[in-house]
Protein backbone atom coordinates (compact mmCIF):
# COMPACT_ATOMS: atom_id res chain seq x y z
CA UNK A 1 0.00 0.00 0.00
CA UNK A 2 1.37 3.45 -0.95
CA UNK A 3 1.63 5.84 2.05
CA UNK A 4 1.21 9.23 0.75
CA UNK A 5 -1.48 11.53 2.63
CA UNK A 6 -4.24 10.85 0.10
CA UNK A 7 -3.58 7.20 -0.01
CA UNK A 8 -3.88 7.06 3.83
CA UNK A 9 -7.07 8.69 3.59
CA UNK A 10 -8.53 6.22 0.69
CA UNK A 11 -7.13 3.41 3.06
CA UNK A 12 -9.28 4.93 5.64
CA UNK A 13 -12.18 5.70 3.87
CA UNK A 14 -12.75 2.39 2.25
CA UNK A 15 -12.07 0.37 5.63
CA UNK A 16 -14.66 2.54 7.24
CA UNK A 17 -17.22 1.32 3.98
CA UNK A 18 -16.50 -1.78 4.45
CA UNK A 19 -16.95 -2.39 7.83
CA UNK A 20 -20.36 -0.29 7.12
CA UNK A 21 -21.52 -2.64 4.27
CA UNK A 22 -19.38 -5.21 3.52
CA UNK A 23 -16.64 -5.53 0.71
CA UNK A 24 -19.02 -5.28 -1.85
CA UNK A 25 -19.75 -1.76 -1.38
CA UNK A 26 -16.54 -0.68 -1.89
CA UNK A 27 -16.14 0.70 -5.21
CA UNK A 28 -13.80 3.31 -6.43
CA UNK A 29 -16.42 6.06 -6.82
CA UNK A 30 -17.57 6.02 -3.07
CA UNK A 31 -14.57 5.83 -1.91
CA UNK A 32 -13.23 8.46 -3.82
CA UNK A 33 -16.03 10.75 -3.17
CA UNK A 34 -15.88 9.81 0.52
CA UNK A 35 -12.59 11.09 0.33
CA UNK A 36 -13.33 14.15 -2.01
CA UNK A 37 -11.27 13.23 -4.65
CA UNK A 38 -12.25 12.49 -8.67
CA UNK A 39 -12.60 8.66 -9.24
CA UNK A 40 -10.23 9.08 -11.55
CA UNK A 41 -7.24 10.58 -8.70
CA UNK A 42 -7.95 7.55 -7.07
CA UNK A 43 -6.14 5.01 -9.16
CA UNK A 44 -2.82 7.15 -8.92
CA UNK A 45 -2.56 5.04 -5.38
CA UNK A 46 -4.53 2.28 -6.17
CA UNK A 47 -4.26 0.67 -10.11
CA UNK A 48 -7.98 -1.11 -9.40
CA UNK A 49 -10.79 -2.31 -7.05
CA UNK A 50 -8.74 -5.50 -6.14
CA UNK A 51 -5.63 -3.52 -4.84
CA UNK A 52 -7.43 -1.43 -2.80
CA UNK A 53 -9.21 -4.69 -1.29
CA UNK A 54 -5.77 -6.38 -0.95
CA UNK A 55 -4.06 -3.55 0.61
CA UNK A 56 -6.94 -3.44 3.26
CA UNK A 57 -6.64 -7.21 3.46
CA UNK A 58 -2.98 -7.08 4.28
CA UNK A 59 -2.91 -4.17 6.46
CA UNK A 60 -5.44 -6.82 8.59
CA UNK A 61 -3.06 -9.30 8.56
CA UNK A 62 -0.36 -6.86 9.42
CA UNK A 63 -2.56 -5.35 12.31
CA UNK A 64 -3.15 -8.83 13.84
CA UNK A 65 0.69 -10.05 13.28
CA UNK A 66 1.40 -6.99 15.60
CA UNK A 67 -1.34 -7.94 18.12
CA UNK A 68 0.31 -11.24 18.31
CA UNK A 69 3.36 -9.89 18.54
CA UNK A 70 3.02 -7.56 21.34
CA UNK A 71 1.32 -9.94 23.69
CA UNK A 72 2.98 -12.04 26.33
CA UNK A 73 2.16 -15.14 26.31
CA UNK A 74 2.88 -17.23 29.89
CA UNK A 75 1.85 -20.23 31.40
CA UNK A 76 1.15 -23.77 30.26
CA UNK A 77 1.32 -24.34 26.87
CA UNK A 78 -2.75 -25.02 26.76
CA UNK A 79 -3.05 -21.55 27.97
CA UNK A 80 -1.07 -19.97 25.56
CA UNK A 81 -2.31 -21.24 22.71
CA UNK A 82 -5.55 -20.48 24.28
CA UNK A 83 -4.44 -16.71 24.75
CA UNK A 84 -2.87 -16.53 20.97
CA UNK A 85 -6.36 -18.34 19.98
CA UNK A 86 -8.03 -15.35 22.05
CA UNK A 87 -6.14 -12.62 20.20
CA UNK A 88 -7.43 -13.94 16.88
CA UNK A 89 -11.53 -14.04 18.33
CA UNK A 90 -10.63 -10.03 19.46
CA UNK A 91 -9.71 -9.33 16.21
CA UNK A 92 -13.09 -10.71 14.63
CA UNK A 93 -15.24 -9.36 16.40
CA UNK A 94 -13.32 -5.95 15.92
CA UNK A 95 -13.05 -6.27 13.01
CA UNK A 96 -15.70 -8.67 11.47
CA UNK A 97 -15.95 -7.88 7.75
CA UNK A 98 -12.52 -7.67 7.66
CA UNK A 99 -11.70 -10.64 9.11
CA UNK A 100 -14.72 -12.19 6.58
CA UNK A 101 -12.29 -10.61 3.43
CA UNK A 102 -8.84 -11.52 4.97
CA UNK A 103 -10.07 -15.02 5.38
CA UNK A 104 -13.19 -15.79 2.92
CA UNK A 105 -12.14 -13.93 0.15
CA UNK A 106 -10.49 -15.43 -3.05
CA UNK A 107 -8.06 -13.48 -3.93
CA UNK A 108 -4.69 -12.73 -6.35
CA UNK A 109 -1.87 -13.01 -3.63
CA UNK A 110 -3.32 -14.57 -0.54
CA UNK A 111 -0.80 -17.13 0.80
CA UNK A 112 -1.99 -21.05 0.01
CA UNK A 113 -1.87 -23.96 2.49
CA UNK A 114 0.65 -26.12 2.26
CA UNK A 115 3.51 -24.28 0.34
CA UNK A 116 2.83 -20.71 1.84
CA UNK A 117 2.81 -21.76 5.33
CA UNK A 118 5.29 -24.40 5.05
CA UNK A 119 8.20 -21.55 3.61
CA UNK A 120 6.61 -19.63 7.24
CA UNK A 121 4.89 -17.06 4.73
CA UNK A 122 2.30 -16.43 6.64
CA UNK A 123 3.25 -13.65 10.05
CA UNK A 124 0.02 -15.09 12.24
CA UNK A 125 0.46 -18.79 11.60
CA UNK A 126 4.03 -18.70 12.16
CA UNK A 127 3.57 -17.61 16.27
CA UNK A 128 1.15 -20.46 16.38
CA UNK A 129 3.30 -22.39 14.64
CA UNK A 130 6.20 -21.83 17.35
CA UNK A 131 3.83 -22.54 20.13
CA UNK A 132 2.91 -26.08 18.31
CA UNK A 133 6.57 -27.08 17.58
CA UNK A 134 7.66 -26.00 21.04
CA UNK A 135 5.00 -28.44 22.38
CA UNK A 136 5.93 -31.41 19.87
CA UNK A 137 9.67 -30.79 20.75
CA UNK A 138 9.15 -30.68 24.78
CA UNK A 139 6.81 -33.61 24.16
CA UNK A 140 3.80 -32.21 25.31
CA UNK A 141 2.30 -32.65 22.18
CA UNK A 142 1.83 -35.53 19.96
CA UNK A 143 4.57 -35.67 17.35
CA UNK A 144 2.57 -34.80 13.79
CA UNK A 145 2.38 -32.81 10.82
CA UNK A 146 3.02 -29.22 12.31
CA UNK A 147 1.29 -27.22 9.58
CA UNK A 148 -1.38 -29.85 9.59
CA UNK A 149 -1.93 -28.87 12.94
CA UNK A 150 -1.89 -25.20 12.53
CA UNK A 151 -3.91 -25.49 9.70
CA UNK A 152 -6.30 -26.97 11.43
CA UNK A 153 -6.11 -24.74 14.62
CA UNK A 154 -6.57 -21.86 12.25
CA UNK A 155 -9.60 -23.79 10.55
CA UNK A 156 -11.57 -24.17 13.75
CA UNK A 157 -11.15 -20.39 14.71
CA UNK A 158 -12.43 -19.07 11.48
CA UNK A 159 -15.40 -21.31 11.08
CA UNK A 160 -16.82 -21.05 14.38
CA UNK A 161 -15.68 -17.57 14.15
CA UNK A 162 -17.84 -17.04 10.84
CA UNK A 163 -20.31 -19.08 12.18
CA UNK A 164 -20.91 -16.80 14.87
CA UNK A 165 -20.41 -14.01 12.22
CA UNK A 166 -23.18 -15.00 10.15
CA UNK A 167 -25.60 -15.49 12.71
CA UNK A 168 -25.53 -19.59 13.06
CA UNK A 169 -25.41 -19.34 16.73
CA UNK A 170 -27.46 -18.01 19.19
CA UNK A 171 -25.35 -17.41 22.09
CA UNK A 172 -24.44 -14.14 23.25
CA UNK A 173 -20.90 -12.75 22.93
CA UNK A 174 -19.73 -13.89 26.22
CA UNK A 175 -21.42 -17.23 25.66
CA UNK A 176 -19.82 -17.77 22.43
CA UNK A 177 -16.32 -16.86 23.91
CA UNK A 178 -16.69 -19.80 26.28
CA UNK A 179 -18.02 -22.24 23.68
CA UNK A 180 -14.63 -20.93 21.52
CA UNK A 181 -12.57 -21.61 24.12
CA UNK A 182 -14.02 -25.10 25.12
CA UNK A 183 -13.02 -26.20 21.51
CA UNK A 184 -9.90 -25.16 21.74
CA UNK A 185 -9.48 -27.14 24.84
CA UNK A 186 -10.87 -30.09 23.07
CA UNK A 187 -9.04 -30.03 20.23
CA UNK A 188 -5.43 -29.08 22.34
CA UNK A 189 -6.10 -32.17 24.74
CA UNK A 190 -6.88 -34.66 21.61
CA UNK A 191 -3.34 -34.08 20.63
CA UNK A 192 -1.55 -34.08 23.87
CA UNK A 193 1.15 -36.79 23.93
Amino acid sequence: MTSSPTAVKVATAARELLEQEGFEAVSMRRVAGMVGITPMAIYRHYPDREALLNAMTDAGFEELAASLKRRRFRGSLEARLLHMANVYLDHALQNPRLFELMFLRKREGARVYPQDFKARQSPTANQMADLVEEGMASGELRQDDLWEVVFEMGALSHGLIMLYLGGRMALSPDQFRAYYQRSFRRYIHGILA
